[in-house]
Protein backbone atom coordinates (compact mmCIF):
# COMPACT_ATOMS: atom_id res chain seq x y z
CA UNK A 1 0.00 0.00 0.00
CA UNK A 2 1.17 3.61 -1.22
CA UNK A 3 1.19 6.23 1.52
CA UNK A 4 1.31 9.94 1.57
CA UNK A 5 3.32 12.17 4.26
CA UNK A 6 1.68 15.78 5.75
CA UNK A 7 3.17 17.81 7.71
CA UNK A 8 3.11 21.56 8.92
CA UNK A 9 6.43 23.23 9.06
CA UNK A 10 6.96 26.50 11.38
CA UNK A 11 10.10 28.55 10.61
CA UNK A 12 10.48 32.41 11.73
CA UNK A 13 6.87 32.28 13.37
CA UNK A 14 5.66 31.60 9.62
CA UNK A 15 4.06 28.19 8.81
CA UNK A 16 3.42 26.35 5.79
CA UNK A 17 1.95 23.17 4.95
CA UNK A 18 3.44 20.64 2.89
CA UNK A 19 2.61 17.13 1.15
CA UNK A 20 5.40 14.00 -0.39
CA UNK A 21 4.32 12.08 -3.45
CA UNK A 22 3.40 8.57 -3.04
CA UNK A 23 5.73 6.45 -1.18
CA UNK A 24 5.66 3.24 0.07
CA UNK A 25 5.28 2.34 3.51
CA UNK A 26 8.92 1.54 4.50
CA UNK A 27 10.58 4.80 3.61
CA UNK A 28 7.10 6.76 5.86
CA UNK A 29 8.78 6.33 9.15
CA UNK A 30 12.57 7.00 8.49
CA UNK A 31 11.50 10.01 6.37
CA UNK A 32 9.40 11.44 9.45
CA UNK A 33 12.15 10.73 11.92
CA UNK A 34 14.69 12.54 9.88
CA UNK A 35 12.43 15.59 9.74
CA UNK A 36 11.69 15.48 12.95
CA UNK A 37 15.48 16.12 14.13
CA UNK A 38 15.20 19.62 12.45
CA UNK A 39 12.92 20.40 15.49
CA UNK A 40 10.67 22.84 13.27
CA UNK A 41 7.85 19.46 12.32
CA UNK A 42 4.79 21.01 14.28
CA UNK A 43 2.12 18.18 12.83
CA UNK A 44 2.42 15.56 10.64
CA UNK A 45 -0.36 13.33 9.01
CA UNK A 46 0.06 10.06 7.12
CA UNK A 47 -2.62 9.03 4.33
CA UNK A 48 -3.03 5.69 2.41
CA UNK A 49 -4.45 5.04 -0.75
CA UNK A 50 -8.15 4.76 0.17
CA UNK A 51 -7.85 8.27 1.54
CA UNK A 52 -7.93 7.39 4.96
CA UNK A 53 -5.61 9.49 7.68
CA UNK A 54 -3.09 7.91 10.23
CA UNK A 55 -1.38 9.57 12.99
CA UNK A 56 2.17 8.50 13.90
CA UNK A 57 1.22 6.24 16.56
CA UNK A 58 -1.42 4.69 14.53
CA UNK A 59 0.45 4.43 11.76
CA UNK A 60 3.19 1.99 13.52
CA UNK A 61 0.59 0.17 14.66
CA UNK A 62 -0.83 -0.22 11.20
CA UNK A 63 2.82 -0.82 9.93
CA UNK A 64 2.84 -4.09 11.91
CA UNK A 65 -0.57 -5.25 10.99
CA UNK A 66 -0.27 -4.71 6.83
CA UNK A 67 3.13 -6.40 7.25
CA UNK A 68 0.91 -9.60 8.82
CA UNK A 69 -1.64 -8.96 6.15
CA UNK A 70 -1.45 -9.37 1.91
CA UNK A 71 -0.32 -5.94 0.71
CA UNK A 72 0.68 -4.79 -3.00
CA UNK A 73 -1.16 -7.26 -4.27
CA UNK A 74 -1.84 -8.08 -8.59
CA UNK A 75 -3.83 -10.16 -10.03
CA UNK A 76 -3.24 -11.60 -13.71
CA UNK A 77 -5.90 -13.51 -15.00
CA UNK A 78 -7.32 -15.70 -18.08
CA UNK A 79 -10.44 -17.27 -19.94
CA UNK A 80 -10.13 -19.70 -22.74
CA UNK A 81 -13.01 -21.80 -24.71
CA UNK A 82 -13.13 -24.53 -26.88
CA UNK A 83 -16.03 -24.15 -29.43
CA UNK A 84 -16.01 -27.79 -30.61
CA UNK A 85 -15.92 -29.07 -27.18
CA UNK A 86 -17.78 -26.36 -25.69
CA UNK A 87 -15.44 -26.23 -22.45
CA UNK A 88 -14.22 -23.33 -21.10
CA UNK A 89 -10.87 -22.94 -19.01
CA UNK A 90 -9.44 -20.24 -16.29
CA UNK A 91 -5.88 -19.33 -15.49
CA UNK A 92 -5.02 -17.17 -12.41
CA UNK A 93 -2.11 -15.32 -10.85
CA UNK A 94 -1.79 -13.72 -7.98
CA UNK A 95 1.20 -11.89 -6.77
CA UNK A 96 1.42 -10.09 -3.38
CA UNK A 97 3.47 -9.12 -0.11
CA UNK A 98 3.17 -10.24 3.67
CA UNK A 99 5.70 -10.61 6.24
CA UNK A 100 8.42 -8.88 4.26
CA UNK A 101 8.16 -11.44 1.46
CA UNK A 102 6.70 -12.02 -2.11
CA UNK A 103 4.39 -14.37 -2.81
CA UNK A 104 3.13 -16.16 -6.23
CA UNK A 105 -0.38 -17.98 -6.40
CA UNK A 106 -0.39 -19.75 -9.45
CA UNK A 107 -4.43 -21.72 -9.93
CA UNK A 108 -6.42 -23.08 -13.31
CA UNK A 109 -9.22 -24.82 -13.96
CA UNK A 110 -11.93 -25.89 -16.45
CA UNK A 111 -15.34 -25.22 -16.76
CA UNK A 112 -18.36 -26.17 -18.13
CA UNK A 113 -22.01 -24.64 -19.28
CA UNK A 114 -20.05 -21.40 -20.57
CA UNK A 115 -20.92 -19.85 -23.51
CA UNK A 116 -18.49 -18.31 -24.95
CA UNK A 117 -14.38 -16.90 -23.99
CA UNK A 118 -15.85 -13.47 -22.79
CA UNK A 119 -17.92 -15.35 -20.20
CA UNK A 120 -14.75 -17.37 -19.58
CA UNK A 121 -12.79 -14.31 -18.89
CA UNK A 122 -15.16 -12.90 -16.42
CA UNK A 123 -15.43 -16.48 -14.28
CA UNK A 124 -11.93 -16.10 -14.53
CA UNK A 125 -11.36 -12.67 -12.56
CA UNK A 126 -14.35 -13.86 -10.29
CA UNK A 127 -11.94 -17.03 -9.20
CA UNK A 128 -9.31 -15.00 -8.64
CA UNK A 129 -11.05 -12.77 -6.56
CA UNK A 130 -12.20 -16.13 -4.50
CA UNK A 131 -8.50 -17.10 -4.07
CA UNK A 132 -8.08 -12.95 -2.89
CA UNK A 133 -10.53 -13.65 -0.11
CA UNK A 134 -8.88 -17.31 0.70
CA UNK A 135 -5.78 -15.48 1.02
CA UNK A 136 -7.18 -13.08 3.64
CA UNK A 137 -6.71 -9.97 1.50
CA UNK A 138 -9.29 -7.44 2.12
CA UNK A 139 -9.62 -3.39 2.40
CA UNK A 140 -6.55 -3.05 0.27
CA UNK A 141 -6.17 -1.84 -3.41
CA UNK A 142 -5.80 -3.91 -6.11
CA UNK A 143 -4.45 -4.00 -9.45
CA UNK A 144 -6.65 -6.73 -11.87
CA UNK A 145 -4.76 -7.12 -14.80
CA UNK A 146 -6.50 -8.97 -17.97
CA UNK A 147 -6.26 -9.00 -21.78
CA UNK A 148 -10.41 -8.67 -21.97
CA UNK A 149 -11.20 -5.59 -22.96
CA UNK A 150 -14.61 -6.16 -22.31
CA UNK A 151 -14.56 -7.41 -18.71
CA UNK A 152 -12.17 -4.69 -17.78
CA UNK A 153 -13.89 -2.17 -19.57
CA UNK A 154 -17.33 -3.20 -18.39
CA UNK A 155 -16.37 -3.39 -15.06
CA UNK A 156 -14.57 0.00 -14.48
CA UNK A 157 -18.29 1.58 -16.39
CA UNK A 158 -16.45 2.73 -19.65
CA UNK A 159 -18.26 0.43 -21.88
CA UNK A 160 -21.91 -0.48 -21.01
CA UNK A 161 -23.26 -4.47 -20.88
CA UNK A 162 -26.33 -5.43 -22.50
CA UNK A 163 -26.23 -9.27 -22.42
CA UNK A 164 -27.55 -10.89 -19.15
CA UNK A 165 -25.24 -13.19 -19.00
CA UNK A 166 -22.13 -10.91 -18.45
CA UNK A 167 -24.08 -8.82 -16.19
CA UNK A 168 -24.65 -11.47 -14.08
CA UNK A 169 -21.18 -12.33 -13.75
CA UNK A 170 -20.73 -8.49 -13.33
CA UNK A 171 -22.93 -8.17 -10.46
CA UNK A 172 -20.96 -11.23 -8.62
CA UNK A 173 -17.63 -9.80 -8.81
CA UNK A 174 -19.26 -6.34 -7.65
CA UNK A 175 -20.47 -7.73 -4.90
CA UNK A 176 -17.63 -9.79 -3.69
CA UNK A 177 -14.96 -7.21 -4.00
CA UNK A 178 -17.41 -4.66 -2.24
CA UNK A 179 -17.69 -7.71 0.40
CA UNK A 180 -13.74 -7.31 0.64
CA UNK A 181 -13.76 -3.72 0.96
CA UNK A 182 -11.19 -4.20 -2.16
CA UNK A 183 -10.18 -0.75 -4.35
CA UNK A 184 -10.05 -2.62 -7.31
CA UNK A 185 -7.50 -1.07 -10.37
CA UNK A 186 -8.42 -2.50 -13.88
CA UNK A 187 -5.51 -2.56 -16.00
CA UNK A 188 -6.18 -3.70 -19.47
CA UNK A 189 -2.79 -5.26 -20.89
CA UNK A 190 -1.32 -6.90 -24.05
CA UNK A 191 -2.22 -10.51 -24.17
CA UNK A 192 2.11 -11.09 -24.60
CA UNK A 193 2.52 -9.44 -21.13
CA UNK A 194 -0.65 -11.95 -19.81
CA UNK A 195 1.10 -14.94 -20.86
CA UNK A 196 1.47 -16.53 -17.49
CA UNK A 197 -2.53 -16.40 -16.97
CA UNK A 198 -2.87 -17.12 -20.63
CA UNK A 199 -0.45 -20.11 -20.33
CA UNK A 200 -1.98 -21.29 -16.99
CA UNK A 201 -5.78 -21.41 -19.06
CA UNK A 202 -4.62 -23.36 -22.18
CA UNK A 203 -3.11 -25.97 -20.22
CA UNK A 204 -6.47 -26.64 -17.89
CA UNK A 205 -8.23 -27.55 -21.46
CA UNK A 206 -5.31 -29.96 -22.27
CA UNK A 207 -6.31 -31.16 -18.49
CA UNK A 208 -2.70 -30.25 -16.99
CA UNK A 209 -3.87 -28.78 -13.86
CA UNK A 210 -1.61 -26.47 -11.16
CA UNK A 211 -2.30 -25.26 -7.93
CA UNK A 212 0.48 -23.69 -6.20
CA UNK A 213 1.48 -21.36 -3.22
CA UNK A 214 4.88 -20.23 -2.46
CA UNK A 215 7.28 -17.87 -1.98
CA UNK A 216 9.33 -16.01 -4.54
CA UNK A 217 13.03 -16.31 -4.18
CA UNK A 218 15.00 -12.86 -4.57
Amino acid sequence: MKMKIRWQYEYKGRKAEFESDWLTKEHVLPIIEDFQKGGRMKSVAIVDELLNEWTVKEFKKLDQQLDEEPGEVEVYFDGGYDRHTRMASIGVVVYYKKNGQHWRLRRNDRLMQLESNNEAEYAALFRAIEALEELGVHHVPVVFHGDSQVVLKQLSGEWPCFEESFSQWLDRIEQKINDLGIEPLYQPIDRRKNKEADKLADQALQEVFVNSHSVIEE
